[in-house]
């Protein structure tokens, strides 16, 4: 069971044995609840502050934890209606919707009741991050002379150059930033390359936290059609023209959700229409750690062969590591990294110096290298396992492409399954799946879902996922 289940299924049992204490009463030691329910400590100790947080316990240090008195009636809500005028108001002039619609991000990072199989998890699975060395390294970090000091505000010298040589080519470490994850990395990029209203290119389909961001600062993604080989040149240099747009943001390695690589004859086009166009091209290469066991060669970053600026790179060690571990880089060249510094700087200072120790200390270790080979053969053993699992049991969804690196598969559903009742009955069933919409800003082609497997924990429960999604999909089309 994992260790967020146990910790839920504690909570409960402690909740309903409250009644049997008087308010201010202590509870059992957690030495006798480890006992009692055998559990570990550390599930004892998070269970007890999830009740503290309700409410229903007070903890104190040294003391034990106590059934909470009750609280004072609660005062009446206000009146917040006033917000939503406040809120949908534009300025003069202003045509830029104001709301962000982050439920496409949001289904990736909530966690799902316990029982639930998460297909539709972003991270690796616990079993799969180097906690120890995570541990070891934020350990020797912390020890370092001045860890808890003020960082430069581009970054550690050492940790941009790690970055830089990562990169390759001639990006050198004066044309990196570190930042606080890729997410931040994309948001600093599309705020300091577009003004408010204007167009952005994307491919679509594409990530949901990409085209969130570009709406939260007031753009327009337009779509660019993609296909197994990467977006399509072609359509690419026909939207430049049609909408003017000056930033094309793309995945050119294993791409978000389709999971497809941009193809050789297709990588200097891509750079050169937008060259021509004037315009950016935003590299997020998300998933350049996360290439499976069976890849070939991986192709170099775009960012490597750009001596003309036209390329901004972005990437970070948070997909390979721990969701917590959010440390990132960009990369530019020319006038656009000075705005790119600016923005970051207003934006949030610099990164904290014990994280950027902490993380030039993993990558700079024999552990690092050992994590990413566990890491390479573990995601093709799941790819696999969950590829064969619904090609025998799911054979209506369509798989057009099995990737070589990342972290799920694409799947398209039958014109004749709604998309929206999948889910739900997916849900009932226990497991759940990543809708597609929310990857396209346009009308889809199709309903599709986008299935995890990194995020959980083993080929077993992959297969049983499977089996569940197959009683799901059963169920909406008898």
């Amino acid at each position: 069971m994992q260790e967020r289940s146990s910790v839920a299924e504690l909570a409960q049992v402690l909740k309903q044995e409250l009644n049997r204490y008087s308010p201010g009463e202590k509870l059992p030691s957690s030495r006798a609840l480890v006992e009692r329910h055998r559990v570990s400590p550390v599930t004892v100790s998070r269970a007890l502050a999830r009740l503290a947080a309700e409410g229903l316990v007070v903890t104190r240090p040294g003391a034990g934890a106590f059934r909470a008195r009750p609280r004072a009636a609660t005062p009446p809500a206000g009146d917040t209606s006033w917000q939503e005028v406040s809120l949908s108001a534009d300025s003069a002039g202003d045509a830029v919707p104001r709301s962000v619609d982050a439920s496409g991000v949001l289904v990736t990072l909530a966690a799902p009741p316990t029982g639930v199989i998460e297909f539709n998890g972003g991270y690796l699975h616990p079993s799969l991050q180097p906690e120890r060395a995570l541990a070891a390294a934020l350990a020797r970090a912390g020890r370092r002379p001045g860890a808890w000091g003020r960082p430069p505000v581009d970054g550690l010298p050492e940790l941009r150059d790690w970055f830089a040589r990562e990169i390759g080519g001639t990006v050198g470490a004066a044309d990196v930033l570190v930042t606080a994850g890729g997410q931040a990395a994309i948001t600093t990029a599309l705020r300091a390359l577009a003004p408010p209203g204007a167009p952005v290119l994307v491919e679509s389909p594409t990530y949901p936290g990409m085209l969130a961001v570009a709406r939260a600062a007031g753009l327009r993604p337009v779509p660019v059609p993609a296909d197994r080989d990467g977006v399509r040149p072609d359509l690419l240099a026909a939207a430049f023209r049609a909408t003017g747009a000056r930033v094309f943001v793309a995945q050119p390695l294993f791409q978000n959700p389709t999971g497809a690589v941009l193809a050789g004859e297709r990588r200097h086009e891509v750079v050169r229409i937008a060259r021509e166009a004037g315009a950016f091209v935003v590299e997020d290469d998300f998933a350049r750690s996360l290439a499976h066991e069976d890849a070939p060669p991986l192709p170099a970053p775009l960012a490597a062969d750009d001596p003309d600026g036209v390329v901004v790179h972005v990437r970070s060690l948070t997909k390979a590591t721990s969701p917590s571990l959010r440390v990132g880089a960009l990369a530019a060249r020319g006038p656009v990294l000075e705005r790119l510094r600016a923005i970051q700087v207003v934006d949030s200072f610099f990164v904290p110096r014990p994280l950027q120790e902490a993380a030039l200390e993993l990558v700079g270790s024999p552990a690092w290298s050992r994590h990413l080979r566990a890491v390479s053969a573990a995601l093709r053993a799941r790819r696999d396992t969950m590829a064969t699992a619904l090609a025998l049991h799911l054979p209506a969804l369509a798989l057009p492409h099995i990737p070589s690196g990342g972290h799920h598969l694409w799947l398209r559903l039958p014109d004749t399954t709604d998309e929206p009742a999948l889910l739900a009955a997916a849900l009932r069933a226990g497991v759940a799946v990543a809708p597609g919409r929310p990857y396209f800003c346009a009308e889809p082609p199709a309903g599709h879902v986008r299935l995890g497997f990194a995020g959980v924990a083993g080929p077993a429960e992959i297969a049983e996922g499977v089996r569940r999604l197959r009683a799901a999909h059963d169920e909406v089309t008898a």
